[in-house]
């Protein structure tokens, strides 16, 4: 099938945004697509940080019916072009306003936030309320009240997202596991989180394809008073002249290649061919031939969830005062194995005064099919206990070093002190490198004490952190700094997802993993006509990474507010270059999880299904 996708500005002028919406369906109907993405807020102009109707009777005005003139309008131009189409606009859900005699201007309207899927026939076969309304949407519109469903069409099953829904991975997930192969999402963006970021992320982690349109032009109608548009402009830390949608709307392939991408802000459509055959969660499997679907644990994640909602307020209550501002972590890597490993390991040591060494998983074995041997395991297991050994040996007081091990027949992440083992975490999800190990069933969050303070570190090894639902739970439990030993199976993993985990969680994060060289399929489409089609593939090495957060000023009072830069919540990321890759993180900074969520809710979602 051809998917085409849209950008355009609108106004507050109702009528003109439908002669737009018209116009742009009739150019990006030229390239002849089987489906075409309007964004969101097609009917009107909204901002989610800034107030932008003077009342409700302005919202109702700008709405829609569902069954009115502009929707129709829309529905003629997908059977003119014999193609799909999917629209977001606000929808009037009563068939009259009504408003009490005392306080008409403040009575709220029942408006959703609607995306409309129109079939070729012009018949309105599906639509989807947005379920998370964010900022000022809370004040003029109402959320979804039922589960988003996906609806199955003759080229496969299409999801509808909207707004923020891509920022957090569980919109995109309950709609994957629905059985989506092609998710819809229409956005309303000033920041470039979503497109750079986290719509590869969602694509990756769901083996679906995901389109992306966004607005461009001004977000906010030019208020009349320069004073209140000061006042937002320094509660928000982002000046009016900065909320204008970034277009960059995308076709997004499952392995998180760019497939098309308008690179600018200005107005028109992309379009590319795509095949949703095999686009589906049921389908992933790992390149260690690991299947996903076999590595979910719901009951896990909802067990856990539930143990976070249950806590009281005074046990929520988290004490950061003797949260250390920084950290100084390292990343090492070595190239030899067995004792050479280790002895190579521990001259690092000897020489770096880093407060945590993170190394990629059983460091000091190239080759881990060798695990599934009974006979080597019980030799891999001696060699752990010579790690132990001889890395305490050398360690400082208040230092650490995180790997995984073999301990008692079990794959586990550890943490090494001058002592010996401070603490474990046996894997949590089946991977067939190790499937002859135990599963643990819960996710431990550890105290662990630097000179300068405590932090709250969280181990994951093997496969856990490509289960954002993992990472959320951590998280949740106050998690400041996720210590990852890796083995990396797909460039995505480091590009995309990893990022993408610490953003949406607000989490500093120490990968480690053995240097792998991968075909670089994460760029634009190579074909012949693409400026780039002559140029040799490429191969991409991908290692470890170091992601520290952006610091703000409600952390500490002497960081400043940063100046606006495009991105909401963009992580500051070092990758592993080398043999000791060092670098500062700021655990304090992971103390302010609604950062992370400037713009959507931080409620714990139901991750049960």
């Amino acid at each position: 099938m051809r998917v085409a996708v849209s950008q355009f500005a609108t106004t507050i002028n109702v009528q003109e945004n439908l002669a737009r919406c018209i116009r742009m369906i009739n150019e990006a109907a030229i390239c002849q697509p089987s489906l075409i993405v309007l964004p969101e807020f097609c009917n009107t102009l909204f901002c989610n940080t800034q107030v932008c109707y003077l009342d409700h009777e302005q919202a109702w005005n700008d709405a829609v019916a569902i069954d009115g003139p502009f929707l129709k309008k829309i529905a003629e131009q997908a059977i003119k072009h014999k193609c799909y189409i999917v629209i977001n606009v606000t929808v009037r859900r009563d068939f009259v306003r009504e408003l009490s005699n005392d306080k008409q201007s403040s009575d709220k309207s029942k408006i959703s936030v609607t995306s409309c899927l129109f079939s070729p026939l012009g018949e309105l076969i599906h639509q989807e309320d947005k379920q998370t309304l964010v900022g000022h949407e809370n004040d003029f519109f109402i959320s979804a009240c039922k589960i988003a469903q996906v609806k199955s069409t003759p080229f496969g099953k299409l999801g509808l997202l909207s707004g923020s829904d891509t920022l957090t991975f569980e919109a995109s997930r309950d709609l994957a596991l629905s059985g989506a192969q092609l998710l819809c999402n229409s956005i309303n963006s000033f920041a470039l989180d979503q497109t750079n970021l986290h719509d590869a992320a969602r694509a990756c982690e769901n083996n679906v394809f995901l389109v992306t349109a966004n607005k461009i032009g001004s977000l906010v109608a030019v208020k009349k008073s320069p004073e209140k548009n000061e006042i937002v402009s320094a509660v928000s830390h982002i000046p009016q002249t900065c909320l204008v949608g970034v277009g960059r709307s995308q076709i997004v392939a499952p392995n998180g290649k760019v497939l098309a991408k308008m690179t600018n802000s200005e107005e028109g459509f992309v379009f590319a061919d795509i095949s949703l055959e095999k686009s589906n969660i049921n389908n992933k499997c790992r390149p260690d031939g690991t299947q996903f679907i076999k590595q979910r644990r719901p009951e896990l994640y909802q067990q856990l969830m539930q143990s976070v909602k249950q806590r009281s307020p005074h046990e929520q209550a988290i004490d950061n005062s003797n949260v250390p501002i920084t950290a100084n972590v390292a990343i090492f890597a070595t190239y030899k194995s067995n004792e050479q490993a280790i002895e190579d390991v521990c001259h690092y040591i000897e020489n770096n005064l880093s407060d945590i060494i993170q190394l990629p998983e059983l460091f000091f074995i190239a080759d881990k099919t060798i695990t599934n041997d009974a006979e080597k395991r019980d030799q891999i297991t001696a060699l752990c206990k010579q790690v132990i050994k001889q890395v305490s040996s050398v360690l400082r007081l208040y230092q650490y070093l995180c790997t995984s091990l073999l301990i008692d027949g079990m794959h586990q992440a550890v943490i090494i002190n001058k002592e010996g083992i401070f603490a474990s975490q046996v894997q949590l999800h089946f991977c067939q490198r190790y499937q002859w190990t135990a599963l643990a069933d819960k996710v431990n969050v550890i105290e662990l004490p630097l000179e300068q303070g405590n932090i709250n570190v969280a181990m994951l090894t093997a496969d856990d952190a490509n289960i954002p639902e993992i990472v959320k739970v951590a998280a949740l439990n106050d998690c400041h700094l996720l210590l990852i030993a890796y083995d990396i199976q797909e460039p995505c993993e480091v590009t995309y997802n990893l990022l993408s985990r610490a953003a949406e969680n607000r989490i500093c994060i120490v990968a480690a993993s053995r240097e792998k060289d991968f075909a670089d399929d994460l760029s634009f489409d190579n074909t012949k006509h693409n400026i780039y089609s002559k140029n040799k593939v490429k191969h991409l090495k991908s290692t470890g990474l170091i992601i520290n957060l952006t610091t703000d000023p409600t952390s500490l009072p002497q960081w400043q507010a940063r100046a606006f830069n495009g991105y909401i919540n963009q992580p500051l990321v070092k990758h592993q270059y080398g043999k000791i890759t060092k670098a500062v993180i700021h655990p304090i900074a992971a103390c302010n999880k609604q950062l992370a969520t400037n713009f959507i809710s931080a409620e714990p979602l139901d991750t049960s299904k």
